[in-house]
């Protein structure tokens, strides 16, 4: 009996020996790959902006795969694939960037970012990637679900997300503005119709998992109707979170219908508690989001809820069209951008 739990040890063992060596080759094997793939793209490019050649560069290409093909086999060396390549070096050019992105990002990762157009857009992919560890699966995921859109960053004007983004390719604190966004999507909870704000809650703590993937990386669950007393009087939070990279507690309401201006005085109250009271030593101020079925954007702007640490968002029980949900996105991060450059006007003339 104990020889054969030896056995057993020794077999568990060798096996894990064997599984790390097998994941370190394919993950050598996936950066070799991919740096090769930038650099015949690289090489191509160059050859073709030499100016004489520019005009035969379909020719040269299909040429140049058929032979690769011929020496190598078809696998990865399609003219389609090459293109690909050669489209990989001119939206990456910085070899050393790509160098230091490939420890986190495979070739598969590229060919989801690649066809990215908006710059900033594909530079948010990538960099949350890499910060959030996402899997192929997890990126195609957050690109489909048009997470840039929906952030808060992507309502700011161009030199304050690229600061934004600065900061976190070098591993600064991450901004709130890349955690909090708007709708978020709660169609797993399986509400249709009317339903109450207990129904919702109820929903989302069944489904605490998919509510947590949506909320996205770096959330913890700590407590639903979070009990506080003051001034004699018992008042409950409807969720309570914290998030690890930011290193604050989270307050989140749930609202039916349109948001109200009274929900920033209600929700100021829980924040002041949570800091007095909850906060431990080493975390920064909590923060509130409030979730309504429908925003109000003149209120949210007239209330500066940004200064009082108060972020709204619409969520989604069912999820329209996606066209219509693009289009719907894209007003209003033009009305989000235009408040940003307003303000920023102001503060220059003051």
């Amino acid at each position: 009996m104990e020889l054969n739990q030896h056995n057993q040890q020794l077999y568990a063992d060798i096996c894990q020996l064997v599984d790390n060596a097998r994941a370190y080759v394919a993950s050598a094997a996936n950066k070799t790959l991919t740096l090769m793939y930038w650099k015949i793209g690289e090489r191509i490019n160059t050859e073709l902006l030499d100016g004489k050649r520019a005009p035969y560069g379909k020719q040269i290409v299909a040429q140049l795969a058929v032979q690769l093909q011929q020496q190598y086999g078809k696998r990865g060396f399609e003219e389609k694939n090459i293109r690909r390549m050669m489209k990989f070096a001119l939206i990456f050019p910085d070899e050393q960037i790509v160098a230091s992105a490939m420890r986190q990002l495979s070739w598969t990762h590229f060919l989801i970012l690649i066809p990215i157009k908006d710059e900033l857009k594909r530079e948010f992919y990538a960099l949350m990637c890499q910060s959030e560890g996402w899997n192929v699966q997890m990126l195609r995921q957050k690109v489909d679900g048009m997470l840039y859109e929906r952030t808060a960053i992507s309502g700011k004007p161009e030199l304050l997300i690229r600061q934004e983004l600065n900061n976190l390719s070098k591993g600064d604190p991450i901004s709130p503005d890349l955690v909090f966004k708007s709708p978020y999507f709660l169609d797993f909870a399986g509400l249709k119709g009317m339903y109450s704000e207990k129904s919702l809650e109820d929903s989302l703590i069944a489904a605490l998992e998919q509510f947590i993937m949506e909320l996205g990386s770096g959330f913890t669950f700590v407590e639903r109707q979070k009990r506080m007393i003051i001034d004699g009087e018992d008042f409950y939070l409807d969720l309570l979170f914290y998030h690890r990279k930011l290193r604050r507690l989270i307050a989140i309401e749930l609202k039916l219908g349109k948001f109200k201006a009274a929900y920033k005085g209600q929700m100021e109250l829980y924040l002041r508690w949570l800091d007095k009271y909850e906060k431990q030593e080493g975390e920064d101020t909590p923060l509130g989001l409030i979730l309504c079925a429908e925003g109000g954007q003149e209120q949210i702007e007239l209330l500066q809820l940004e200064h009082a640490g108060i972020k709204v968002a619409e969520y989604l029980t069912e999820l329209p069209d996606k066209a219509l949900l693009a289009q719907k996105l894209h007003q209003e991060l033009e009305l989000k951008r235009q408040f940003f450059q307003n303000q920023l006007e102001e503060d220059e003339e003051q």
